[in-house]
């Protein structure tokens, strides 16, 4: 399947679909799901919340906020890889109030107001600017005012100030848009799409984060 932003890292298929959270364990050395779980606890996730999953993956995530879930809440989950919803179906079959579409987060949705929390997780990061900013307009309207924006990405930081190893690791990986990415200041980006009251909190060093801004306006 061709890729709608060839340049980018976070549209997979194929084997790296098949193998992704192998692949992300490897690359974070082991710790991705020690972090991860720690990451979805910040969310403060209430037992009713409705949550949007942007760019849903695997469903590894999905499944460690549902434990958060009472039969009420629910999950929504969203990915245009046939290989990620697949496995987002297999890990979520036990769980009713869980689904996943084959829907584009870069264009617009259908929701109007429905959820308490959209989650995004190393997505935002892997698009053109112009975008991002459509995602964020996506989960503004999918949110109920007061609604959570919760981004885990990485943070803003120069590349030169990093370690010689963590950069060789970083240029590696990563896709021309997370250069352009790390340099600009999210809050502000987010205040100017209707976003405030926002909290952060920091992993490896503060290369990564979890920024969370509140839905202020309608």
């Amino acid at each position: 399947m061709a890729s709608y932003y060839p340049e980018s890292k976070v549209e997979v298929h194929g084997l790296d679909a098949k193998h992704y959270d192998a692949l992300l364990n490897v690359l974070t050395f082991g710790s991705y799901s020690l972090f991860i779980k720690k990451a979805v606890r910040l969310m403060k996730i209430n037992p009713e919340d409705r949550i949007l999953d942007l760019g849903a993956g695997t469903g590894r995530n999905a499944c460690l906020m549902h434990k958060y879930l009472s039969p009420t809440g629910e999950i929504v989950g969203v990915d245009i890889s046939e290989e990620m919803i697949s496995q987002f179906k297999k890990r979520c079959a036990d769980f009713s109030n869980t689904k996943i579409f084959n829907q584009r987060i870069d264009q617009p949705l259908p929701y109007n107001g429905e959820f308490n929390k959209v989650f995004i997780s190393f997505v935002l990061h892997g698009f053109p600017q112009k975008v991002r900013e459509q995602i964020i307009d996506n989960a503004f309207n999918a949110l109920d005012r007061g609604g959570d924006f919760l981004i885990l990405d990485y943070s803003e930081f120069s590349l030169s100030d990093m370690p010689f190893y963590l950069r060789t690791i970083f240029k590696f990986i990563e896709c021309p848009y997370a250069f352009d990415f790390i340099e600009r200041d999210w809050k502000t980006i987010l205040r100017n799409h209707g976003f405030g009251s926002f909290k952060t909190y920091n992993f490896f060093k503060g290369y990564i984060r979890l920024l969370i801004g509140r839905k202020t306006s309608q």
